[in-house]
Order: structure tokens, then sequence, then C-alpha cells
């Protein structure tokens, strides 16, 4: 009998390409990931790998055995699902993945779901939303929170769900005295000699930036700083020391300091999603995670006014 957990190692490889990949992936050390193959190869009675160098290849009858090594793991995972749903049971753990300004949606989901179903445990881990998607590829967490935008979309990966939640609006945030403050629209070709702070390059909110002053502004603009910490960027924009553009989530209005200012034309959206396997769509417990994603304040996203001056 072959070890579901070896045979998820196996189909690991396969997708990361080295031991050293799903061994981070999976937070095992290489040692242990490389040892649990060698028992899978004993177990199974094939040759499953031949070592070039550093490397594991992959054998011929180690893609076959990974491809029964994902349908393996998506049935169990489908009749856990089906089978709970067929219960009626409404419990177990949950683990969400998911961006840091989602953790806005996440915490009022949790409190929801105490009240409802208070036999649901979520677990929560903060990372990018490109990690958030891998983990639930890999079968780290159970639902991923990403964003994307019209510009910088997501791969639609197959065996995945993905389902929009309520869009979030982007804003211009300037320091409380800045010229643009009171503005009901900010032009941002007016802000071509600021110094700007966004996420790194690599970053959906690094690359929005970067695209946003250029379509709307007609400039590239000078980033100085980046992080991805939004508490970060709102400091940065307190002192004086930076503008930036900044998602609703994110509650730049909750900073006394700063002003949150419409950008002219369109409203700048980024989608939010919310991303399961297919295979746990019938989970009770998933399900329910999903539909309390919902953020009661979600009706003012398109305001045309903006946070700041709601908050007076």
């Amino acid at each position: 009998m072959m070890d579901l957990h070896r045979l998820r190692l196996l189909s690991e490889l396969r997708r990361r390409g080295t031991v050293a990949a799903v061994a981070q992936a999976l937070a095992y050390s290489p040692s242990t990931v490389s040892h649990q193959l060698a028992v899978l190869q004993r177990e199974v009675g094939a040759e499953l790998f031949r070592r070039e160098g550093r490397v594991l290849r992959l054998t011929s009858a180690a893609y076959v055995l990974a491809d029964h090594a994902d349908a393996l793991l998506a049935r169990v995972e489908q009749a856990e699902a089906e089978v709970a749903a067929t219960a009626g049971r409404v419990a177990g753990v949950v683990r969400v993945a998911c961006f840091p300004t989602a953790v806005s949606l996440v915490g009022p989901a949790m409190a929801q779901l105490a009240g409802r179903h208070p036999g649901v445990r979520v677990e929560t881990t903060v990372t990018e939303p490109h990690v958030a998607l891998d983990m639930v590829q890999s079968r780290s967490c159970d639902l991923a929170i990403c964003d994307e935008f019209d510009s910088d979309p997501r791969p639609r990966v197959p065996g995945l769900h993905f389902a929009e939640l309520d869009p979030d609006r982007i804003w211009l945030v300037v320091p409380r005295d800045h010229p643009q403050a009171a503005a009901p629209a900010a032009r941002l070709g007016e802000l071509a000699d600021e110094i700007w702070a966004c996420g790194p390059a690599d970053t959906s909110h690094g690359r929005i930036v970067a695209e946003v002053c250029r379509e709307r502004g007609g400039f590239a603009p000078d980033i100085r700083h980046r992080t991805s910490d939004a508490q970060a960027l709102l400091f940065l924009v307190a002192a004086g020391q930076a503008v930036t553009l900044l998602p609703e989530l994110a509650r730049p209005e909750q900073a006394v300091e700063v002003a949150a200012v419409a950008i002219e034309g369109p409203p700048v959206v980024r989608r939010i999603l919310a991303v399961v396997r297919d295979t746990a769509l019938r989970d009770p417990a998933v399900s329910a995670v999903r539909a309390a994603l919902r953020p009661p304040a979600s009706h003012y996203l398109y305001a045309t006014d903006s946070p700041s001056s709601r908050r007076s």
C-alpha cells in the first residue's frame, strides 16, 4: 500500500523540479524529503528517480505514478468533502492564506463564523498573493485570498476554483497638508515631481503604482521606498516623505496624518479572489468560510467621496 503523504511529495517534486523547492514549500528539510521519496521508490518496486549530479530526475515510471498521485489526492479530498456534506457537519479546520490587507476581510469573517459555526476553526497565514496561490495548489492551505488587476491577472490554474469577492478601490494617499489633500479628485500628472513609495517591483502593488502613474499621469514615478507593509507606507506618507496609492482594505482613512483622495477618471480597482481547489467546493466548512468573506462595509467601495471625507 503506497503512502498518500509520499505520493504528495512525488507530485510536488514533479511540479517544482527540485527536492530543495519541495522542502521549502512544505516546510520540511531536504533530507526528510529525499528519505521519504526513497521509501516510496522501495514501496513501488520500480526506479522512480535518477541522480544527475545534485539533481534528482524523474523517470517515466515516476511521471506515470505522479499522474495517479494527483488523481488519488483529489479523490480523497473530494470524498472527505462529500462525506462531510452528507453528514451535515459544518466543522473542521480551514487553513487560509491571504495577503496582508486581506486580514481586514478575514477578521470579520472569523467573528461571523464563531457565532454561526463554532465548530469551524480558521487558521490564517499572511503572505504574498502568489505564495497563497501556490499554497492552495500544494494543499498547504484550503483557501487562498489574492488580488489581481485587469492588467495583471492571476493565471487560472486547472483544478482551482476562482470566485470574485467585492472589488477594492485604489486611492491616492498624501500627507494631510498636501495641496491635493482637499481635491475632489487628484490629477496624477501634478504629482510627477513627488517622491513615491510602493511595494517591491515584482509585486502587484509595485506594478500597479508604476502603471497608474504612467497611464493616468504620463510619468514614471520616482520610487525611493519599497515595502509590502501598508502601515509602513502610511508612516512614510504621514511623515511627509512620500505619496503612494493604497487600496481601501488598507484603511488609509484611519491614519489621521494622511488624506485618501480619489484619482481623476474611472475608479482604479483591484479584484479580490477567493481560491479553493475544485475538490473542496462541497466541503461545508470551506463553504462557510467563503460565504463569510463578504465584508459588511462593501457598499462604499465604489463611493465617489474619499475615505478621508467619510471619516469626518
